[in-house]
C-alpha cells in the first residue's frame, strides 16, 4: 500500500469542512457508545513497536509470529472484503491488512467506520506482500481512542507556519522531518550528558528564580513571589551559580538547563532557550576549546553518525581534524581593510562601516560599533568551525584579561555555519578585578550587580575555564533546521 492511495473511510467526510467533519466524528462517536463499546480504552496490550515487529520477519520468512501493534490511523485503502491500513507509532509507520472472513462480517463493518487519525490496536501474523512490505494479518483489532477532528490532508499538510508551532502536536504527526528532528535533538541532549558524565563532571541544577539576574548583559523577565512579598528574575544565564559551586569545592560542573531573556524575537532567538554550561577548575580558555571540539565531534558522530555535514547552500562542513583559530582583531582589520581600525575613533569607524554599507547605530559605544560590524560583515561568513579568540575585554566582564594585551580578554567564541554557538573563558578569579569590571557594566546599566557572587568569589575559586553551549544553535546547525523555532517543539507565540 502507498501513501498515495489513502483515502478517508468516510465518504460522505470528503467534501465537508473541519467543523463538519468534527459532527459526523461526533455523530460516529454518539453511535458507538449506544453499541456499548467503549470509544476511549484504558489499554492496549502492545508487544512490538512498528520497527521491532519488521525486525521479527527476516528475508526468508514467508510468515512470521504473531505480533500486536497499536497507533493513529494515517493511511486508509479499503476494498470490498479486505482493507489495508497504515498505523504510526513512536517508530514509524506500520501496515495492516484486515480481510472480512478473518474478523467476522460485524466487526468488518464496524472497521470500516473508522476514520484517519483513530488509533487502533491490531493484532495478528506478519507477513510479506507481493510489493515486499512487511504487514500485519489482523485477527483481531479494537478502537482504542477515536479521533473528533481531522487530520490536515496528506499532500497539502501544515503549510501556515503559525499552525505549525502553535499545534505541533498535528506538524509531529504528518511531518517525517519535524518528528525526525526533535528525536534527533532528545539524542544530541543524551549524548552532551553522557559526555560530561564519562569525564567525571557533577550534573547539577540552579536556580531558575533569581533575585539578581547575573552571568549576561540581557534584559530578565521579572515576576512577583507572593509568599515572599518579593520580586524575582527569571534567569538569564546559568553562570553565577555554577561558578559558586567552583567555590564550594565541586571541581567540574555542569547543566542543561531552560534560560529566559526578555528580548527580541528572530529565526535565531526565543525568549526562552536552552542552554549548556560547563566549569572545569584548573584548567582555561585553552582547554575549553578541546572540551568544546571533542564535545561537537562525539555528538556528531553519535547522534548522526557522520562528521562531514551537508548544509542547505549544498557545501559541506567538516568537523573532523584541528578546528581553526582566529583572533577578533585579526578578522576585523582583514575584513575592513585598515591596519589601523583600533586606534580609530569612533567617528571613523562609523565611517567606514557607512562605506561598508553597514548600518550601525551611531550611539553604540566604540567597541559595540566593532562589533556590530563583527556580527554583519564577518559571523556569517564563518561556515567552518572557527574559534574566534581575544575579543574586547568590554564584551565580557567575567573573563580573565590577556596577559599581552590588556584591551582583550581569554576568550573564544566558536563559530560554526555562520552563527556563535558557544563562547568560553578562562576564568576571572580576582575579586578585586571582577568587581570593578561589574561596577562599569552596571554603570551602563546592562547587567545588575550581584553581591552575593562577589562574596562567594571572595571566599576564594580556584583557576577555571567556563563554556557555554546554545542547544537550539548546535541543533539547528546539526539538523539543517530554517528556524530556531523549528528546533523547539513549543516556541513563544503571542497568544491566540
Amino acid at each position: 500500500m502507498s501513501d498515495n492511495k489513502q483515502n478517508n473511510t468516510t465518504q460522505d467526510e470528503t467534501a465537508l469542512d473541519g467543523s463538519d467533519q468534527f459532527a459526523v466524528r461526533q455523530d460516529k462517536l454518539a453511535r458507538i457508545r449506544e453499541n456499548g463499546e467503549d470509544p476511549f480504552s484504558a489499554n492496549w496490550d502492545q508487544s512490538h513497536t512498528s520497527s521491532e515487529a519488521k525486525k521479527l520477519l527476516s528475508e526468508d520468512m514467508e510468515e512470521g509470529p504473531e505480533v500486536s501493534i497499536a497507533g493513529r490511523i494515517v493511511a486508509f485503502r479499503l476494498m470490498g472484503k479486505a482493507s489495508f491500513l497504515k498505523v504510526l507509532d513512536r517508530d514509524g509507520r506500520m501496515q495492516a491488512y484486515v480481510r472480512k472472513d478473518e474478523i467476522g462480517d460485524e466487526e468488518y463493518a464496524s472497521f470500516k467506520k473508522l476514520d484517519l487519525g483513530d488509533f487502533i490496536g491490531v493484532k495478528g501474523k506478519l507477513f510479506r506482500t507481493k510489493t515486499g512490505e512487511i504487514t500485519v494479518r489482523a485477527k483481531e483489532y479494537r478502537l482504542v481512542s477515536k479521533a473528533l477532528r481531522p487530520l490536515p490532508e496528506k499532500w497539502h499538510g501544515l503549510t501556515d507556519n503559525e499552525q505549525i508551532y502553535r499545534q505541533r502536536y498535528l506538524d509531529l504527526i504528518v511531518n517525517d522531518e519535524s518528528r525526525e528532528r526533535f528525536r534527533t535533538r532528545s539524542q544530541i541532549i543524551r549524548e552532551i550528558r553522557e559526555f560530561f558524565w564519562n569525564r567525571d563532571f557533577l550534573e547539577v541544577e540552579t536556580p531558575m528564580l533569581q533575585s539578581v539576574s547575573g552571568g549576561a548583559a540581557a534584559r530578565p523577565f521579572r515576576t512577583h513571589f507572593n509568599a515572599l512579598d518579593c520580586d524575582f528574575n527569571m534567569r538569564i544565564a546559568l553562570e553565577l551559580h555554577l561558578k559558586r559551586l567552583l567555590v564550594g569545592g565541586f571541581d567540574r560542573v555542569f547543566e542543561v538547563g531552560r534560560v529566559f531573556r526578555n528580548e527580541g524575537l528572530s529565526r535565531r532567538h526565543n525568549p526562552e532557550f536552552t542552554m549548556l554550561e560547563a566549569y572545569q577548575a584548573y584548567t582555561d580558555y585553552r582547554g575549553m576549546m578541546e572540551l568544546t571540539q571533542s564535545l561537537i565531534q562525539q555528538v556528531s558522530e553519535r547522534a548522526l553518525g557522520t562528521l562531514q555535514l551537508e548544509r542547505s547552500e549544498g557545501d559541506v562542513i567538516d568537523l573532523s581534524g584541528e578546528w581553526r583559530e582566529a583572533k577578533y582583531k585579526n578578522l576585523i582589520i582583514e575584513a575592513v581593510g585598515r591596519e589601523d581600525w583600533f586606534e580609530l575613533p569612533k567617528s571613523k569607524k562609523l565611517e567606514k562601516a557607512k562605506e561598508l554599507k553597514i548600518d550601525v547605530d551611531p550611539e553604540l559605544e566604540d567597541f559595540e560599533v566593532t562589533n556590530d560590524i563583527f556580527e554583519k560583515l564577518i559571523e556569517h561568513t564563518l561556515v567552518q568551525p572557527t574559534f574566534v579568540t581575544h575579543i574586547p575585554k568590554e564584551l565580557c566582564p567575567l573573563a580573565k584579561i590577556t596577559q599581552d594585551d590588556e584591551s582583550t580578554i581569554d576568550v573564544f567564541e566558536l563559530c560554526i555555519n555562520g552563527q556563535e554557538i558557544a563562547p568560553a573563558y578562562s576564568e576571572q578569579n580576582d575579586p578585586a578585578v571582577q568587581r570593578e569590571a561589574f561596577m562599569k557594566q552596571v554603570g551602563e546599566e546592562t547587567q545588575e550587580l550581584d553581591d552575593d557572587f562577589l562574596l562567594a568569589l571572595e571566599h576564594g575559586m580556584p583557576p577555571a575555564g567556563g563554556m557555554g553551549l546554545g542547544i537550539d544553535r548546535l541543533v539547528i546547525f546539526l539538523t539543517k533546521a530554517a528556524n530556531i523555532r523549528d528546533t523547539i517543539l513549543f516556541p513563544t507565540l503571542r497568544p491566540s
